[in-house]
């Protein structure tokens, strides 16, 4: 009996430090710079290769339509608004929203002011790098300045502009950033810095490997404090040769801001340039108008 104490005894130390070895492993505290910066690259590589490897690095181009949910001031759902983007990487995006009947809480959803929405119909945002315009029933305005700076610190926190276009920029680092359970699911954190001091921390599912969830940590000098802007993906689906999450929710600084469902996405479709001018907008935008009218 004594010596089969004696060997269960070194049996268990042994599994003991057995784990503890491997746990130190993993420790992003612990591990080498080197080691750190491989296997967060390593995670990385996963991630876009669940993603749809070549099929999700080579889009350019996408059209997504579907739903966003409208919050009253206490965060509460109020209604949904259809829409439809267009999009050209990095920097060029027009949505078009439908608003029906009197709507008050678009204007703010969409974060401009002046907005002729009060009966409703066609509202379109163009944004195609440091230029925007708007349409609406009283026709093509200049997006002020201000939503341009906002528009243009999103493009710098998107995370496919970074996983597809920055992951090779020069300044940035990657790191391993430790093993966790979010949202129920076993995942492995890369964190990215950016030269701009951006931090970028990407939950990556150990099973499937897609991103369960993005975490973007930027300065605020303003009011000297960090703020913190959580994306939630949830039901990938196929679509084209890419896993799209249909369903994205946002947090700003803890408190819900906005929250998207999708219903179809086509990826590389050709856009023609003029399509993001002022000038398309102009036409497109009037000939949006007659079209929904009709339906």
């Amino acid at each position: 009996m004594r010596l089969k104490f004696t060997h269960l005894v070194a049996v268990s130390l042994l599994a003991s430090a057995v784990f503890i070895a491997r746990a130190a492993a993993q420790n992003p505290d612990t591990m080498m710079p080197e080691q750190s910066a491989a296997k967060g690259k390593q995670i990385l590589n996963d991630l876009i290769n669940a993603f749809g490897g070549p099929g999700y690095t080579e889009v350019r181009e996408s059209v997504c339509n579907g739903r966003r949910a409208l919050f009253g001031h206490s965060g509460e759902v109020t209604g949904y608004i259809q829409f439809t983007e267009d999009r050209r990487f990095p920097d060029k995006v027009r949505t078009e929203y439908v608003a029906k009947g009197r709507n008050t809480i678009l204007q703010s959803l969409i974060g401009l002011d002046g907005l002729d929405i009060t009966h409703g119909g066609i509202i379109i945002t163009l944004y195609n790098g440091d230029r925007g315009w708007t349409f609406d029933r009283s026709g093509v305005s200049e997006i002020p300045v201000t939503a341009i700076s906002v528009f243009e610190e999103g493009v710098k926190r998107d995370i496919d502009n970074l996983l597809r276009l920055r992951l090779n920029e020069p300044g940035l680092a990657i790191r391993f950033g430790g093993d966790d359970i979010v949202d129920r699911r076993e995942v492995q954190w890369v964190e990215i810095t950016d030269a701009d001091d951006r931090k970028f921390r990407l939950a990556v599912d150990r099973l499937t490997h897609f991103l369960i969830r993005s975490v973007v940590t930027t300065k605020d000098e303003e009011n000297q404090q960090l703020n913190d802007d959580v994306t939630i993906y949830t039901n990938y689906q196929l679509k084209d040769s890419v896993w799209v999450p249909l369903q994205v929710s946002r947090e700003h600084n803890g408190r819900r801001a906005a929250q998207f469902f999708y219903d179809t996405c086509k990826f590389n479709p050709g856009f023609p340039d003029v399509l993001f001018s002022k000038e398309s907008l102009q036409k497109g935008g009037s000939e949006a108008v007659l079209k929904k009218s009709k339906n």
